[in-house]
C-alpha cells in the first residue's frame, strides 16, 4: 500500500537460451571444425547476441542449490505483525493460510524451497523499505511499488494490482448492489486526489455527483452519518475499515483491475540477486492463472465479489 494502513490487515521457469543455441548448431550443416572457427571469428567480431540480459539471471543461477539467501538451503520472508485477514490468517505467515502467506509459499515452492525450509521474521512496515541491510530475503507485506522506495530497495514484479472497492453500511441503499448500474443513482464518497475518486467519476459515472472529502476519517464519517451511500477507496483499505473500523459496514464489490494501477511488490535489499529468480517464478505462476487463483480465493468470493459490468 502507499502508506501503512496497518495494523491489519494470502511457481518456475527457465530461460530457453541454450536450447536456442543448441538448435542453431544442430541445424548447421558445415563440418563441426568450420563452425568452430566460425563461431570464433563471429565472437571476436562482436558480442554474442545470445547472452542473457544484464537483468536476467543465467540458468543455474535460480537452481535452488545456486541461490543466495541469508541462510543457505533456507529462505527468510519478512512480515509485519500482527499479520491480519485476508493477507494472513491466524497471525500466523507461517500457516499458508490468506492471500499473501499463500502466494509467499508459492514462490517458495518455485523457488525449490518446502514448506519446512522457509522461516518468517517481523519487519513493520515503515523498516521494510528504508535504506541498508535487510534480514530477510523478501518481504511482502502489501507494499506498494513507487519509484521512490525503488530508489534504496529493489522489488519484484508486481504480484497484486490493487482493487477498488464500495464499502457500505448493512442497511445502505446499495447494500445489495451487484453491479455497476446498480450504484449508477448511489450517494458515493471518497478522499480527495485519489485513485478511488477518479474510479468513480470515470467508471461508476453516477448520476449524482461525488461527494469529497479531505480524509478517509471524513468520509466514513459521513457513511456512518447517512450523508453517502457508500465510500469507494483501495480494496486493502476496504479490508481494513469493516475488519476493525467499521463492523457494520462490509463490503458491497470490488471492481475488475485496471491497467497500469497501483501494484504490490515483494521488496529486496538493493541489488539482491534473488529478485530476477522471483520474477522468473512470478511469470510462471501468472502464466498458469495459479496467482489470479488464489487471488480470488483470498481476496473475493463472499467477503469482496467482483461488480458485474
Amino acid at each position: 500500500m502507499t502508506s501503512p494502513l496497518k495494523p491489519v490487515l494470502p511457481f518456475i521457469a527457465l530461460g530457453a537460451a541454450l536450447l536456442l543455441a543448441a538448435c542453431a548448431q544442430e541445424g548447421s550443416s558445415a563440418p563441426a571444425t568450420s563452425a568452430a572457427a566460425s563461431s570464433a571469428a563471429a565472437s571476436a567480431a562482436a558480442p554474442s547476441s545470445a547472452a542473457p540480459a544484464a537483468s536476467e539471471p543465467a540458468l543455474d543461477d535460480c537452481a535452488p542449490q545456486n541461490l543466495t539467501t541469508l541462510e543457505p538451503g533456507k529462505l527468510t520472508i519478512g512480515t509485519d505483525s500482527p499479520a491480519y485477514p485476508p493477507y494472513f490468517m491466524d497471525d500466523d505467515p507461517s500457516n499458508g493460510q490468506g492471500f499473501e502467506s499463500a502466494v509467499a509459499y508459492a514462490v517458495a515452492e518455485g523457488l525449490g524451497f518446502k514448506p519446512a525450509d522457509v522461516s518468517w521474521t517481523v519487519v513493520p512496515f515503515n523498516s521494510s523499505y528504508a535504506p541498508g541491510d535487510k534480514d530477510f530475503d523478501f518481504d511482502i507485506n502489501q507494499i506498494s511499488i513507487t519509484p521512490e522506495r525503488a530508489e534504496v530497495v529493489d522489488f519484484s514484479d508486481g504480484y497484486y494490482t490493487v482493487n477498488q472497492a464500495v464499502i457500505a453500511l448493512k442497511d445502505s441503499p446499495i447494500a445489495k448492489a451487484t453491479s455497476v448500474a446498480d450504484l449508477k443513482e448511489a450517494n458515493l464518497g471518497a478522499q480527495v486526489g485519489t485513485t478511488s475518486l477518479d474510479f468513480i467519476n470515470t467508471v461508476v459515472q453516477p448520476s449524482n455527483q461525488a461527494q469529497v472529502f479531505n480524509d478517509t476519517n471524513d468520509a466514513k464519517s459521513a457513511m456512518n452519518n447517512g450523508q453517502i451511500d457508500g465510500l469507494v477507496v483501495d480494496l486493502p483499505t476496504a479490508y481494513y475499515i469493516t475488519a476493525v473500523e467499521i463492523p457494520d459496514a462490509s463490503i458491497i464489490g470490488q471492481f475488475p483491475a485496471q491497467e497500469g494501477g497501483e501494484q504490490f511488490g515483494m521488496l529486496f535489499q538493493k541489488g539482491n540477486p534473488l529478485a530476477a529468480c522471483v520474477n522468473k517464478v512470478l511469470g510462471d505462476l501468472k502464466d498458469a492463472g495459479t496467482l489470479q487463483s488464489i487471488q480470488d480465493e483470498w481476496l473475493a468470493g463472499t467477503t469482496a465479489p467482483y461488480f458485474k459490468q
